[in-house]
């Protein structure tokens, strides 16, 4: 068997440095654990934390003994949590398009609006949509208020769609206005939100010319979907920073995990998101015994050898199995000084 070589992840460089940190892998590997536990390191070091939940399945409440929900709450000095409610968002985002295409549609298309937008409540990147409008305001105004951002992330495929979205949220926009357009100016400034483009380039941005020169109930129109394409793609600038924010995997050492994290950190390197790191979670303690633990520890260390060539040289940190849940924050402060404990 090939030894096992890591570059060791240094987890208390990268909480004291950066702004923001979303934290993703497969479903059950613990990726709320680990979040939860690194937020409340932070906010141990003097760091103002924001801890995020985006997962539908939230588990912070359950991690930390106590309700949470979708409004700010505050768990301990220097740290406060939020639940996104996916379904609510959707609902949010809905009444405000609904608001805004009421004040265009004439009487007659109102049935046909009210129909689009019923289908568009389950329509494929609906939630993502909604969601990514309401994490784009929570970075802008966080940079105000917190010194760090902890996203916990939804399972790997619903978070990847998520950051994408900046690049396609333009022609969503532009599919679900088509019908209601009402000339050819209007036209030509949505032409400006096409996928792909940086918003904030002199060479794209509308000049202000351009929205004046359009009567008004077309500006009030235009204008709104202009400001969001700009505020998505400030969003994902952000994301891409290197030195302002990061994605960390956590995955268990197992063969589904290890092939979706290996999938999941190319497609990020391709989308220019900066990956960090690995945490690799539960890995058998050494002073595990009997037939069974040695059986299951000779396949987990084949494992970790895939692993580290699948993921080589990206940084990791190896968490054992605890022996009881990690639940509440004397646990939570126990498991985040394990994470960033000198190996």
């Amino acid at each position: 068997m090939s030894p096992i070589t890591m570059s060791e992840l240094n987890l208390h460089d990268l909480l004291s440095q950066r702004r923001q940190l979303m934290v993703g892998g497969k479903g059950g590997v613990g990726k709320t654990t680990v979040a939860s536990a690194l937020a409340l390191a932070a906010a141990n070091l003097g760091r103002r934390t924001l801890l995020v939940s985006t997962d539908p399945a939230h588990s912070l409440a359950d991690a930390f003994d106590r309700e949470i929900g979708n409004r700010e709450q505050t768990l301990a000095v220097n740290l406060t949590a939020l639940e996104v409610d996916p379904e609510q968002e959707v609902e949010e985002h809905l009444q405000r398009v609904r608001a805004q295409m009421a004040r265009f549609a004439r009487p007659e298309q109102r049935s046909a609006m009210e129909h689009q937008l019923k289908l568009s409540r389950q329509a494929p990147g609906a939630q993502e949509a909604a969601l990514l409008e309401r994490l784009t305001t929570i970075m802008e105004e966080a940079r105000e208020r917190f010194d760090l951002v902890v996203f916990d992330t939804a399972p790997t495929g619903h978070t990847l769609r998520l950051l994408s979205l900046p690049e396609v949220m333009a022609a969503w926009s532009e599919g679900l206005l088509r019908q209601h357009r009402r000339s050819e100016q209007l036209g030509k400034v949505l032409s400006h939100l096409t996928p792909g483009r940086d918003l904030d380039s002199p060479v794209n941005t509308p000049e202000e010319h351009q929205l004046a020169g359009l009567d008004d109930r077309t500006r009030d129109l235009a204008a709104p979907l202009i400001e969001r394409q700009r505020r998505f793609q400030k969003a994902r600038r952000l994301l891409s920073a290197p030195e302002h924010s990061a994605f960390l995997f956590v995955l268990t050492p197992e063969r589904l995990p290890i092939l979706e994290t290996e999938r999941a950190v190319h497609s990020l390197k391709e989308a220019g998101i900066p990956v960090a790191g690995a945490v690799v979670n539960r890995v058998l303690p050494d002073g595990a015994e009997g037939a069974f633990f040695q059986a299951r520890r000779e396949r987990e260390q084949r494992m970790l050898v895939d692993l580290a060539e699948r993921l080589d040289p990206l940084p990791r940190r190896q968490v054992p199995l605890f022996v009881d849940d990690i639940q509440g924050l004397s646990a939570l402060e126990a498991f985040g000084s394990r994470l960033l404990s000198t190996p």
